[in-house]
C-alpha cells in the first residue's frame, strides 16, 4: 500500500482525497518508480479542483511531474536504483501521475535525472522551467538576440513566467515582466526583470496593430493577452505561446503576421521527443542557479497539496510548488 491523491467521479460527485492505494491498482508500464517528489502545476490544479475537464479517466492520480528511484524495470534503459525524471506525457490526465508514493510508467517517458541537480532541485524547475526553456529555445532558433530589444514575459509571477524571466536575464536579454500581482514586483526584479507592468494593459480587447515594442514574447496566458502581445511585437519578431491562464481563445487578427512578418510558435511540452527534452535540461543545467531555485519554489506535503491546488487556480501562488510525497 502507498499514499496517493486519488481523484474520483461518481454519483456522489467529483472529489480528490489523499488515500491508501494498493500497488496492484497501478496502471501498466515497464518501469516501477518509488516517487521522491512531485509538483503542483496549473494543470494539476485544474485536475484536483475539477475546474476543467483535464482528467480523461477515473480514478486518477494527478501530478504531471515526478522524480524518483527505479524499483523494478523491464526496460534495458533503466535498472533498479537509477534516478529518473518525468515531465508530461499525459501522466496525471490519462495515466496515473506523480502525486503518489509510487508510479508505474513507460520507459520512453523517462529521462535520467540530470547530474547537475538533486531530485528536489529538478522539480523546483519541473515542467514550468522545462517549458520556459522550450520557449526560449524557440526564440533562439528564430534568431532573437539580446541586442534586438525587450522581451515580454506574461504571467510572470507564475512558474513558467518566473523561470522565463530568470533564464532570459541570464542569457543577456532585457526582460519586461507582465503580472496581475504588482506586489510581486521586487520578486520579479530579483529574478532579472528590468520593468514590471500591470497585466491589465494587455488583458482587454485591443487593436490589430499597435506601436512596435517587443523583440519577442513568452506568453503563458493566451486570449487577449496573447493577441495584444502579438500586436506590439516588432517586425520579424517571435512569440512563443505555451499557456492559457486567461483563456483558450485567440481574439486577434492576421495583421501582425502578414504586415509585420512575426512568427507565433506553439510550445507543446507534453510529448517532446527524448532528445529535445535532454537538450532543454542540458541548457537548464548551465543556467539555473541552485540557490535561486529555492527562491522560486516552496515545498509542501502530500496532505497540503489539495488545498494549495485551489490557491494555485485562484492566482494566489507565486513561483513553483514542490510536493514531498513521503511526508
Amino acid at each position: 500500500m502507498f499514499k496517493a491523491i486519488l481523484i474520483t467521479k461518481d454519483d456522489v460527485g467529483y472529489r480528490a482525497q489523499v488515500t491508501n492505494v494498493d500497488e496492484t491498482a497501478l496502471p501498466e508500464g515497464d518501469v516501477h518508480v518509488k516517487v521522491h517528489y512531485s509538483t503542483l502545476n496549473y494543470k494539476d490544479g485544474l485536475a484536483i479542483t475539477g475546474k476543467s475537464p483535464i482528467v480523461r479517466s477515473f480514478p486518477m492520480v494527478p501530478g504531471i511531474d515526478l522524480t524518483g528511484e527505479v524499483i523494478k524495470s523491464a526496460s534495458p534503459e533503466f535498472k533498479p536504483g537509477d534516478l529518473v525524471l518525468l515531465n508530461g506525457w499525459g501522466v496525471g490526465e490519462s495515466h496515473w501521475g506523480g502525486l503518489a508514493q509510487e508510479a508505474r510508467l513507460k520507459s520512453e517517458w523517462l529521462i535520467p535525472l540530470p547530474k547537475a541537480f538533486t531530485a528536489k532541485q529538478s522539480l523546483a524547475i519541473g515542467t514550468a522551467g522545462y517549458t520556459a526553456m522550450l520557449c526560449i529555445m524557440a526564440l533562439q532558433k528564430h534568431g532573437v538576440l539580446p541586442g534586438d530589444g525587450e522581451i515580454l514575459v506574461t504571467g510572470a509571477a507564475g512558474g513558467v513566467g518566473s523561470f522565463a524571466v530568470s533564464l532570459l536575464h541570464q542569457l543577456g536579454y532585457t526582460v519586461v515582466a507582465s503580472s496581475g500581482r504588482l506586489g510581486e514586483a521586487d520578486y520579479l526584479k530579483s529574478l532579472g526583470a528590468s520593468e514590471v507592468i500591470d497585466r491589465a494593459t494587455l488583458t482587454q480587447p485591443g487593436k490589430p496593430l499597435v506601436k512596435e515594442r517587443w523583440a519577442a514574447v513568452v506568453d503563458s496566458v493566451g486570449s487577449h493577452t496573447l493577441a495584444n502581445a502579438c500586436a506590439a511585437t516588432k517586425a520579424n519578431g517571435a512569440v512563443a505561446a505555451c499557456g492559457l491562464a486567461q483563456g483558450m481563445d485567440f481574439p486577434g487578427t492576421v495583421a501582425p503576421f502578414i504586415l509585420r512578418g512575426i512568427t507565433l510558435y506553439g510550445i507543446n511540452s507534453v510529448t517532446q521527443p527524448k532528445q529535445k527534452r535532454i537538450e532543454a535540461w542540458n541548457q537548464l543545467a548551465t543556467l539555473c542557479k541552485p540557490d535561486q531555485l529555492l527562491e522560486i519554489a516552496k515545498e509542501i506535503s502530500l496532505e497540503q497539496a489539495i488545498a494549495v491546488a485551489a490557491d494555485l487556480i485562484d492566482g494566489k501562488v507565486r513561483g513553483r510548488v514542490i510536493v514531498d510525497v513521503n511526508r
